[in-house]
């Protein structure tokens, strides 16, 4: 996943388009779980919100890496 991606001319580092993809769907899965009281059944919230921005960062990496190929 070393490169990076060209916008408008403009070249973006990879990880930097991939987090930023991963922080809005990490934040729409939060609003969408808080909404439906899923949250009731986690004992942390906040570890639970990190632990699934690194899951869903890692999967947009690993699609978009092959994508590219």
């Amino acid at each position: 996943m070393i490169g990076e991606i060209e916008i408008d001319g403009v070249f973006l580092p990879a990880a930097l388009v991939t987090g930023v993809v991963a922080l809005v769907t990490a934040l729409i899965l939060r609003r969408v779980l808080r909404a439906h009281g899923a949250y009731a059944f986690v004992w942390h919230a906040g570890l639970f919100d990190v632990a699934s921005l690194a899951v869903i960062w890692s999967l947009v990496a690993y699609f978009s890496s092959t994508f590219n190929q």
